[in-house]
């Protein structure tokens, strides 16, 4: 009798656990473009998929510029500037050296088995507008593409907008981490742009974008990691900011590779919500490397040996969600 009430309650919690990923998981495809990685990611039917809806992609050569909208200190920026210098030595591939720690640029490679090849990204401008053109906030979406603007769009740019963390911005924390669109160069021009925004989360909402390397908001409460670059708000936001890239270079008008529905689905890194390393389960991102110097976690290693956590991408020659760190 005690064995069939312990299969019934197991039943009823895995019903339970089921119910409650088809819910989470309908509310983030209907986010548009957005990057929430709190957003609990549990194991997904064989194989995942990412439809490609043969819209235009961003291929070949393009720039990253940087706009640092409010208060950032030399280091923050630092932090990211790296991170987007990292992804450059992807357009020539090769090899990780036996035992060495996997590689920003490698994390970018799977993006190259996108149709037409990915991408191949490297630094551009860095803007610094510490005085606030836009104001304090909070900044709507109007404001972010104005701002993005300014910065100078051109043909092979993708411009990142960066608010620091007492910049208000809307949905930010409510729905979103960031998110990316696009625009046209002018009223009569036919060219579109692609730009992107992040946001620094450590005041507004760490628990929800700076997960793991702080107490998630909802969800298993277990301890956060300790971040790479010892700054919870800034890690936080490279993550956001490397999915947000992944998803603007393989679906940056809205018709490249999504799931779910138009406008609203998941992309490359989102499908993948919540994977840092293998064996990830809610509340879990999964096995990583950790610096026994000062026990952070990370799974790539960028140019000056700096380290990263970023989030897992879908491969779509296995139609899989693949992470660096596989110990």
């Amino acid at each position: 009798m005690g064995g069939r009430k312990m299969r019934a309650s197991m039943t009823t919690l895995l019903i339970r656990l089921v119910l409650t990923v088809a819910l989470l998981g309908g509310e983030a495809a209907r986010r548009c473009a957005a990057f929430n990685p709190r957003v609990l990611f549990t194991v997904k039917p064989d194989p995942i998929v990412l439809r490609d809806h043969r819209g235009a992609l961003l291929t070949g050569n393009h720039t990253v510029n940087l706009l640092f909208y409010g208060r950032f200190t030399a280091a923050q920026r630092a932090i990211v500037v790296d991170f987007v210098r990292s992804l450059s030595d992807a357009s020539a591939p090769r090899p990780e050296p036996p035992g060495a720690p996997p590689s920003v640029a490698a994390w970018w490679c799977t993006i190259r088995l996108y149709r037409g090849g990915g991408a191949r990204l490297r630094l551009g401008r860095q803007i610094i507008d510490e005085r606030m053109s836009l104001g304090r906030g909070p900044l709507s979406p109007g404001n972010v593409t104005a701002l993005a603007r300014a910065a100078g769009h051109h043909r092979g740019a993708i411009t990142a907008v960066l608010t620091a963390a007492d910049v208000p911005v809307a949905s930010f924390c409510v729905s979103r981490c960031g998110a990316h669109g696009h625009d046209r160069g002018g009223a009569h021009s036919r060219a579109r742009y692609a730009y992107l925004w992040a946001g620094n989360p450590a005041q507004q909402c760490p628990g929800q974008c700076a997960w793991p390397f702080h107490l998630p908001t909802y969800g298993p409460r277990t301890p956060p990691l300790v971040p790479p670059n010892g700054d919870v708000g800034v890690d936080g936001m490279v993550i956001s900011l490397a999915a947000l890239l992944a998803g603007t270079v393989t679906n940056p008008y809205g018709d490249g590779y999504y799931q779910g529905d138009a406008g609203a689905g998941l992309e490359a890194a989102t499908v993948c919500a919540g994977i840092f390393g293998t064996g990830s389960y809610p509340g879990y991102p999964g096995k990583l490397l950790t610096d026994p110097a000062t026990g952070a976690s990370y799974n790539a290693v960028g140019l000056g040996g700096r380290k990263y956590l970023l989030p897992a991408l879908w491969d779509p020659a296995t139609s899989q969600c693949k992470t660096l760190v596989q110990t």
